[in-house]
C-alpha cells in the first residue's frame, strides 16, 4: 500500500499531538536503546529524540515514502524498512513506543506479547491506536465499498478494525507486566479548510480502498465518500470542521 507523507502530514499537529500525549506518561530517565514502530514520516521519532537526545534510537516502518521522508530529518536515527508485524530485532530496548500504527495489524492477542518479548528488564512498551471505527468517517468506506459497481474489487480489503477494548488489552498484557497504564480520549478536533476530514482520511484509512481502484471508478468512489463524509461532518460559519475522534492510550511496564 503507497503512502504519501506530504497528505498525512498536512495535519502534523493533529496526529502528532497522540504521540505527545503518550510519551509524556513514560516514566525513563535515561533509556539506552529507543525504537518508533511504525515511525511514519519521523515525526514522533523527532518527539523520543528530543526527550531522549543521547539513547540509540531508532525508526521502523514498511513504507519507503514514509521512511524517505524520515530521513531527512535533523536528528540522528537508525532508520529500518520492516514489517512491525513480523519484527525480529537483534537486542532488546528499554523503550518501544508506536503512535498510531497497531491498528493495521491482526491478531493483537498474538502481536502484543511478540513486541513485549524485546523488551529489555524493566522496559516500557507505550502505544497508541484509534479507536473511532463506528464513526461516519470509517462506516461511511464500508457503506460505499458495498455497492455492486465497487463490491469485486473491493471484497477483503478493509482498513484498521483491528481494535480491541481497553479491557481486552489488559487481559492479554497483565500477565506480562507488572504495571499498565491504559486510558481513552476523545479529541475534537478542528480542522480548517475544505474537505476537511475528506483529506484527513484520505493520508489514513482511505488509502487501501484507493489504492485497490484505479480510473473512473476510483475517482466515482472517492467523490461520493467527498460528498457524504462532508455531510456528516459539515463545515461550519466560520469555514472550520468539528472531528470528534477517539484514541486508546497504554504504557506498559515489565
Amino acid at each position: 500500500m503507497a503512502w504519501d507523507p506530504k497528505i498525512y502530514l498536512a495535519f502534523n499537529e493533529e496526529r502528532t499531538r497522540p504521540a505527545r500525549e503518550l510519551l509524556s506518561r513514560i516514566a525513563v530517565e535515561h533509556p539506552r536503546r529507543v525504537v518508533d514502530l511504525g515511525c511514519g514520516p519521523g515525526n514522533s521519532t523527532a518527539l523520543l529524540a528530543a526527550r531522549w537526545p543521547d539513547a540509540e534510537l531508532e525508526g521502523v516502518d514498511n513504507s519507503r515514502e514514509m521512511l524517505a521522508e524520515a530521513r531527512s530529518a535533523k536528528f540522528r536515527a537508525r532508520w529500518t524498512e520492516a514489517d512491525v508485524a513480523h519484527w525480529k530485532p537483534d537486542a532488546s530496548y528499554e523503550v518501544i513506543f508506536s503512535n498510531a500504527t497497531l491498528q493495521w495489524i491482526d491478531d493483537h492477542a498474538r502481536l502484543l506479547p511478540q513486541l513485549v518479548s524485546h523488551l529489555a528488564p524493566d522496559g516500557i512498551f507505550a502505544f497508541q491506536v484509534p479507536r473511532n471505527f463506528a464513526e461516519p468517517c470509517h462506516t461511511l468506506i464500508h457503506e460505499i465499498a458495498q455497492q455492486e459497481r465497487f463490491r469485486d474489487t473491493l471484497k477483503g480489503v478493509r482498513d484498521w478494525w483491528n481494535v480491541r477494548e481497553p479491557e481486552t488489552y489488559f487481559d492479554i498484557l497483565e500477565p506480562l507486566s507488572c504495571s499498565i497504564d491504559i486510558w481513552e480520549t476523545r479529541y475534537v478536533q478542528v480542522l480548517e479548510g475544505e474537505d476537511a476530514v475528506f483529506r484527513w482520511m484520505s493520508g489514513t484509512g482511505l488509502r487501501p480502498f484507493a489504492n485497490a481502484l484505479a480510473g473512473k471508478e476510483r475517482e466515482d468512489f472517492l467523490e461520493e465518500y467527498r460528498l457524504r463524509v462532508g455531510r456528516a461532518y459539515p463545515r461550519r460559519a466560520s469555514g472550520v470542521t468539528l472531528y470528534p475522534f477517539q484514541r486508546l492510550f497504554c504504557v506498559v511496564k515489565v
